[in-house]
């Protein structure tokens, strides 16, 4: 039996305004070649399917055709879990009828802890997965009037683990031949490295867990959350799928993969990465304005001949005008999304900052709240409650 995880594919997304569907178009059709030629027989999405709490048109099609696609393939069971970017409603409204084609869905936390353990047999084997999705704070713990942020955050995390505690059991209860046991999540593992694209999911470290607060009853923990893939806590049954496309500039200098467990005999034997191709080539040129203007020539497409996106970094003390480099950059194939200033002698005001974006939508709501209360001269660091109070509300809104 081979298992495909992935996650975070943040269908709609726009890095800088510009729309990404050319390469997650690029990355669907890829990943279901991928399926068919390798006979995968379960495919584990653990949650930010979608970019939006509202997507799109485009990007519902684009999902609902992927899945469709599957159907009469080797993989014969989905399992999708929802993540803090995904409408719950949304990804459940259709689950009684994914369900006829072997695809189950997990929008939000249940209930019944059954309703998120799943057994699936395929050609004479038998896997157990536990859908965790994101557990949003009032999906799994009730407010107590006057309670403090620290007692909070202890009774969140402690509810956050009691529920894949409970999850555990419940595999374990129907698990009568002794086969592998596999968890989904989406959330922040303590040590996992992050980009500039991850929302922080949590008020201050409300939920943070490590490798170590999982059951060990579990044979693999697949993740989501974190754009980049990696192991947890030393333990490699433990692991982020990251994003299969480039969701920020950050993200440009490491491979994006999808990771595939084979299971034999009862037990995982094998667990490896596969890399995804890079559909669309990006760059990030750091220098003066004469040294970012002669790197433009180096600057190419690849066999998929998507344009390349640039982001130009100035090493300059000042302001400057760049008119020039745009000027130059018209002779190129290639398209900036961003110019920003490495070396500033003071503080700019967002105003200054909008001279070089197209809109402040290229700021990301955290920015935009440290540049306002830098420019006020207010420190957040000295006051982390505010800090922790904003990312409450911006949580609360996105969720709307």
């Amino acid at each position: 039996m081979k298992i495909l995880h992935t996650a975070d594919w943040h269908l709609g997304h726009r890095l800088h305004e510009q729309s990404q569907l050319e390469e997650q178009s690029l990355f669907l059709s890829w990943i279901e070649t991928y399926i068919i030629e390798q006979k995968i027989d379960i495919l584990l999405i653990s949650g930010d399917i979608f970019d939006s709490g509202s997507p799109s048109n485009q990007s519902l099609e684009m999902y609902y055709s992927f899945l469709v696609k599957l159907n009469g393939t080797t993989c014969k069971s989905i399992i999708i879990t929802g993540g803090n970017h995904d409408s719950p409603g949304t990804l459940n409204a259709p689950k009684h009828i994914l369900d006829a084609l072997s695809i189950k869905v997990v929008g939000k936390a249940t209930e019944n802890i059954e309703d998120e353990v799943f057994e699936i047999e395929i050609n004479n084997e038998k896997v157990i997965i536990a859908a965790v999705p994101y557990l949003r704070d009032g999906d799994i713990r009730r407010a107590v009037a006057g309670e403090t942020f620290d007692e909070l955050t202890d009774k969140y995390k402690t509810a956050l683990i009691n529920h894949y505690a409970t999850a555990a059991e419940q595999c374990k209860l129907i698990n009568t031949g002794n086969v592998p046991v596999i968890a989904m999540g989406h959330l922040f593992a303590t040590g996992g490295t992050i980009s500039d694209s991850e929302q922080n999911i949590y008020v201050g470290t409300l939920g943070h867990i490590g490798a170590e607060d999982f059951p060990t009853y579990f044979d693999y923990v697949a993740l989501g959350h974190l754009h980049r893939v990696q192991i947890i806590g030393g333990n490699d049954k433990i692991r982020y799928s990251g994003s299969p496309n480039i969701l920020s500039f950050s993200e440009i200098n490491y491979d994006k993969k999808i990771i595939i467990l084979s299971v034999e005999n009862n037990k995982i034997c094998d667990i490896k990465d596969e890399v995804i191709p890079k559909f669309r080539t990006f760059y990030k040129l750091t220098g003066t304005l004469q040294e970012c203007m002669n790197a433009f020539t180096t600057i190419t497409s690849n066999t998929y001949n998507l344009t390349p996106w640039v982001e130009i970094e100035l090493k300059e003390d000042n302001t400057v005008n760049t008119d020039d480099l745009k000027k130059e950059a018209e002779k190129h194939p290639f398209e900036i999304l961003k110019i920003g200033l490495k070396n500033q002698r003071k503080v700019k005001g967002i105003e200054e900052l909008l001279e070089n974006t197209k809109s402040i939508k290229e700021l990301l709501p955290t920015e935009v709240f440290k540049l306002k209360c830098k420019e006020m001269e207010y420190d957040l660091e000295k006051s982390p409650e505010v800090w922790d109070a904003f990312n409450e509300v911006l949580q609360s809104v996105k969720n709307q």
